[in-house]
């Protein structure tokens, strides 16, 4: 979510006549795009901006903007801060070029986060974000061939823990109309992947043409486009409003990859209560098989929380058997951390001790790692299909068989990432690579 709103910012600035800088120390405007789902982000945000105040001291004209959640969670409390010149939420960012040229003109600072985030904003805001939308998402061209759809925004769920339908406000769907329109502009643009985001996007519920849209309907209609190879979908809630639709769609879709992002949370049935959840962990794993009945060879991914208030040994190790049974290829893992205005911070003490946590986080991380190896291992001496995304940022394959080329890093259908040595060249292109090495996380292949 926020590397398109990144995205949608860069090229609103970029045809409003502002230019990217490679290096902070060259630039008249700093943006931070925020997020405020752990503390550690914001931690990280709060370290940026005191390097910031310690430049702006030798350079006060430079002019800082903190952008997406975190702005929307702290507004004014935020825009104290020396550093800061912009404070805007994610539902403001239509705005961004003016409030910087405002910015750079008066020295003032400027607020824009929106006052009600529960309530559906004006018809005027509305439309604002989707002409904004519309007209800015192109495909990230770090990463060729491949662009981020947003089909919806805000969440309606209040899982105890998470901060964000505070700042993000209530689910909102686009209309078919206006994304299929988009995708095909990017297929236009040589595009050959979409990923539709969505923060519950198999949620995605929208009335038009005299007929209610769902998720399937929208996979369904974008697979029709033609430029358009591989398309992807994250991240779903686990519901059973449309699970089946949706899945029957990858199964009978050359184009719809054969991947479900779908966190869990929870092992134990106590605390899934507590994180006001809605289903049990049984139910969970009977949805997990319904998955791979539907779709055979579909690989899953979830989320974990670990330290949730009150969590004993006992419901740790019932999310310890939850992950043995879900078999993900891989998982996101999490210590528990307070947000500010959830129900778990009014309501819940934070009961868990950082070095338990810390434990719990290491021991599930190890159990991942043996079901993604031995997933990753069955790859060994097969020829797969991969989309190229580009350069590998950590270079380690055996250079004495590279040929003189670098190495790239690639993902197949179901979301292995596999890296092999091969022209630049074939960035935001489809090749087939077989794999000679595996590891947990990642497949090492030769071209074919």
């Amino acid at each position: 979510m926020n590397k398109l709103d990144t995205a949608l910012v860069t090229s609103a600035l970029q045809e409003a006549g502002f230019s990217l800088s490679e290096s902070i120390k060259e630039a008249g405007i700093v943006l931070i795009n925020t997020c405020s789902v752990r503390e550690h982000a914001e931690q990280r945000v709060l370290s940026h901006l005191g390097h910031l105040k310690h430049m702006k001291k030798s350079r006060p004209d430079l002019v800082v903007g903190v952008i997406g959640c975190m702005a929307q969670r702290l507004g004014d409390k935020l825009l104290e801060h020396e550093a800061v010149n912009i404070v805007c939420g994610p539902a403001e960012i239509p705005q961004i070029s003016e409030l910087i040229a405002k910015a750079v003109q008066d020295r003032q600072k400027t607020l824009a986060v929106t006052e009600k985030i529960r309530r559906k904003g004006s018809q005027q805001q509305r439309r604002a974000l989707e002409k904004f939308e519309s007209a800015y998402g192109i495909e990230d061209e770090r990463i060729g061939g491949q662009a981020f759809v947003r089909v919806m925004r805000g969440c309606n769920n209040f899982c105890s823990y998470c901060v964000v339908p505070y700042v993000r406000g209530p689910e909102v769907s686009r209309s078919p109309e206006a994304i299929i329109e988009q995708i095909r502009k990017l297929a236009d643009h040589g595009v050959k992947q979409i990923t539709l985001l969505g923060q519950t996007v198999n949620s995605y519920k929208c009335k038009h043409g005299g007929r209610t849209w769902c998720l399937a309907d929208l996979l369904e209609a974008a697979g029709d486009i033609a430029g358009i190879e591989w398309l992807r979908f994250v991240t779903s809630y686990p519901s059973e409003e449309f699970f089946d639709q949706i899945m029957q769609v990858m199964a009978g879709s050359p184009k719809v990859c054969e991947y479900l992002h779908i966190p869990a949370q929870s092992g134990s049935d106590r605390i899934l209560s507590a994180m006001n959840r809605n289903y049990a962990s049984r139910w969970y794993l009977e949805l997990l098989n319904r998955a791979r009945e539907i779709v055979p060879g579909i690989s899953i991914a979830g989320d974990l929380i670990v330290g949730f208030p009150g969590e004993t040994e006992e419901d740790f190790q019932a999310t310890v058997n939850l992950l043995e049974k879900a078999r993900y290829k891989n998982a996101f893992i999490f210590k528990y951390s307070p947000r500010p205005g959830t129900t778990s911070d009014r309501r819940l003490e934070d009961t868990v001790p950082g070095e338990i946590k810390q434990r719990r986080n290491v021991e599930l991380l190890a159990v991942q790692e043996k079901i993604s190896d031995e997933l990753s291992r069955q790859f060994l001496g097969e020829q797969v299909q991969v989309l190229v995304e580009g350069l590998s940022k950590k270079p380690h394959l055996d250079s004495a068989e590279a040929h003189g080329n670098p190495q790239l890093v690639s993902r197949t259908a179901t979301d292995y990432i596999v890296v092999f040595n091969g022209p630049e060249s074939l960035a935001g292109q489809f090749v087939k690579v077989k794999i000679v090495k595996t590891s947990p996380l990642t497949l090492f292949g030769r071209l074919v």
